[in-house]
């Protein structure tokens, strides 16, 4: 469901061959337009999720060692280990692509017959700087350099897109290399779509109660505001629960749904539940009324 902005950048992003780096708070769609792009473009989706001490070997390649040590084994049971010519055959064969493992971003700008995949880099402030730095060939020129094969150079680029949380800044060197788009939380009539459109046994009108009473949550002071996914997940529960109409209890027994701090839950339940849920149907009410006809 994305705005004309979104797909304006989206589209250059492809046009331009250029990574985009997608900023917003967690559970607002990032992760999710990577998913939709490859689905919609027929292509294959590659994820890399970025951690705290993620390094080259974990995203980018490493060497089958276990099969290494096999074909040496193998080597000095045939005898053919003692030979100088087969040792040194050995050795650069050990050292050859049939041994590499292609992680993440190897296995992103390898041939597929299928047309370049869509590579998501997802939370990149996880990371840390070193690996941000370690990204810059790689977002840069689509190539990588293996000391015991060489460089390998996409022969057509993937389409990148690199997410971040924002629990960090990143570095300048790395927003350079891509285009930005901040993800914002949608407005009440996107998210009602976006409702509908994923959790279609959910009824336009209860659609409506729950993005206001989201949409007024989301307002208050909390150590985490709940993002779009927390709102499908909610709906998609309510769904569960056969509720067809808001009322406080219901919203206080499943407000562990929504908001994942017991602080939060703890602020936001009882008389804060009855006066968020009045206010989001005063204020249905009062547009209800705006738009019927004279």
């Amino acid at each position: 469901m994305a705005d004309e902005a979104l797909a304006t950048v989206l589209f250059l992003a492809m046009r331009l061959g250029r990574p985009l780096l997608l900023e917003g708070e967690a559970g607002v769609g990032k992760t999710e337009i990577a998913k939709v792009l490859a689905k919609t473009l027929g292509r294959r989706l590659i994820r890399l999720q970025c951690y705290e001490g993620l390094d080259q070997a974990q995203a980018l390649y490493d060497w089958n060692y276990a099969r290494q040590m096999l074909e040496i084994r193998l080597a000095e049971a045939s005898g053919e280990a003692g030979e100088a010519g087969a040792r040194e055959r050995l050795s650069d064969d050990l050292f050859s692509e049939r041994f590499l493992l292609r992680r993440p971003l190897l296995d992103a700008i390898s041939p597929d017959p299928a047309g370049a995949p869509v590579l998501l880099i997802d939370e990149i402030d996880r990371a840390d700087e070193p690996f941000e730095a370690f990204l810059l060939e790689l977002l840069a020129d689509f190539q990588v350099t293996i000391p015991e094969i060489g460089t390998i150079r996409a022969e057509t680029p993937p389409i990148v897109i690199v997410t971040s949380n924002r629990t960090r800044e990143i570095h300048d060197a790395l927003k350079r290399r891509c285009l930005y788009r901040w993800i914002d939380y949608p407005d009440a009539a996107r998210e009602v779509a976006i409702i509908r459109r994923k959790t279609p046994a959910v009824a336009e009108a209860m659609a409506a109660q729950i993005v206001g009473f989201v949409q007024r949550l989301r307002a208050q002071d909390l150590f985490k505001a709940p993002g779009v996914a927390e709102t499908l997940d909610w709906a998609n529960a309510l769904v569960q629960l056969d509720a067809v109409d808001l009322d406080p209890g219901l919203i206080d027994g499943s407000m562990g749904v929504l908001l994942k701090y017991q602080d939060d839950i703890a602020r936001m339940t009882g008389a804060e539940t009855a006066r968020l849920l009045a206010e989001t149907r005063a204020d249905m009410a009062a547009r209800s009324h705006e738009t019927r006809p004279a």
